[in-house]
């Protein structure tokens, strides 16, 4: 699915944006950095580092021209880095803020690198995504209202455990957007309005996320 290789190619090129690395390495912080988000096949990797070399985004250093290693026959590493051309290509992709980017796919590599994103796309993503997540809040409501009947009490609890992770996220992204708005001196989301209005996401008019669960904050 290109969708999948798309955030595969552009995590690739944000952490070696940070420095040079190997293949192993790579794989290594990948796991780290999405796999709380989103599982990505590593079977993929290579190809999608072969790829990028390809398009000339990336460049590996010769294995012959490595320094010698301390275990002797032991293979050395291509260490890659990002060119001119990909150092570019990641700039775009962090300037991009369309409906792609809160999607179910990108958003946990997009939040992964908010880091080195500006403040308004920042914003921008976030209240996608909040939108997103409360349309999806809204059709799993409804789901529930209209087949209650119908399900075991097994089901409706699969179901309250779904309802329970959407509501948690649009919490979490409330927080988050009246966060980026107080520091950019604006009116936080949720003022003038009761407490307890602002973190029942039912009532905000704005929600369909990716179910990726998140933790609450405080």
């Amino acid at each position: 699915m290109r969708g999948r290789s798309d955030v595969l190619e552009s995590a690739i090129l944000g952490l070696l944006h940070d420095s040079p690395m190997h293949g192993y390495e790579l794989r290594k912080r990948l796991n780290l950095l999405l796999g709380s988000f989103r599982a990505l096949s590593y079977g993929s990797l290579y190809p999608a580092l072969k790829s990028l070399v390809a398009r000339g985004l990336i460049a590996g250093s010769d294995p012959q021209q490595a320094p010698a290693h301390g275990l002797a026959g032991k293979r050395a590493r291509i260490v890659y880095q990002l060119t001119a051309e990909g150092k570019e290509q990641f700039q775009h992709v962090l300037a991009s803020s369309g409906p792609a980017a809160w999607e179910d796919e990108n958003f946990g590599f997009r939040f992964a690198f908010f880091g080195q994103t500006d403040a308004e796309t920042r914003l921008r993503i976030l209240e996608g995504r909040r939108t997103r997540m409360t349309e999806r809040l809204e059709l799993i409501k409804d789901s529930v209202s209209r087949t209650r009947v119908r399900m075991d009490e097994y089901t409706l609890e699969l179901q309250r455990h779904g309802l329970e992770q959407v509501e948690r996220e649009v919490r979490w992204l409330d927080d988050l957007i009246d966060h980026e708005r107080s520091n950019r001196g604006a009116r936080p989301r949720g003022a003038g309005r009761p407490a307890d209005a602002r973190t029942n996401a039912v009532e905000d008019d704005s929600i369909v996320a990716a179910p990726t669960p998140q933790k609450e904050r405080g």
